[in-house]
């Protein structure tokens, strides 16, 4: 029982490093998605201005990975996580010549992207984990 809650802690924290990490780096405009972001903005929200997208998206992120470690908001971070993600696939359609080196070789932006399934699986775990835990 005490590797779950392990797991379940670790899982939090995770999730927290790199979404606080990443959305932090949005705000200083050292972010390695920028390019990837302003290449799709303009096929998606051409209304928004690319210096305030990227500052709101910073703070989604950081949102996302503040809620992770506070107890009972998960939920929240899972719905914000879930908006997020779906956001972020987007460029494997919309942008083949950037995300894509040949038929499924993604480039490193690719990757990038791809590594998002890794981010999904282990937000299911925690959404599974907090359904477990409330059926107690």
């Amino acid at each position: 029982m005490k590797m779950t809650k392990f797991s379940f802690a670790l899982s939090h924290i995770a999730l927290s490093i790199v979404f606080i990490w990443f959305g932090i780096l949005k705000f200083f405009g050292l972010s390695p998605a920028n390019d990837l972001v302003a290449a799709l903005l303009p096929l998606t929200i051409p209304l928004i201005p690319f210096s305030v997208f990227i500052l709101i998206l910073g703070a989604v992120e950081v949102l996302i990975g503040v809620l992770f470690l506070i107890p009972k908001m998960e939920r929240g971070a899972i719905a914000l996580l879930s908006f997020h993600v779906f956001t972020t696939i987007l460029p494997l359609f919309m942008l083949p010549a950037i995300v894509w080196q040949s038929t499924l070789v993604p480039t490193l932006e690719g990757q990038y992207i791809i590594k998002n399934i890794v981010i999904v699986a282990l937000a299911i775990g925690i959404l599974v984990d907090l359904k477990k835990e409330s059926r107690q």
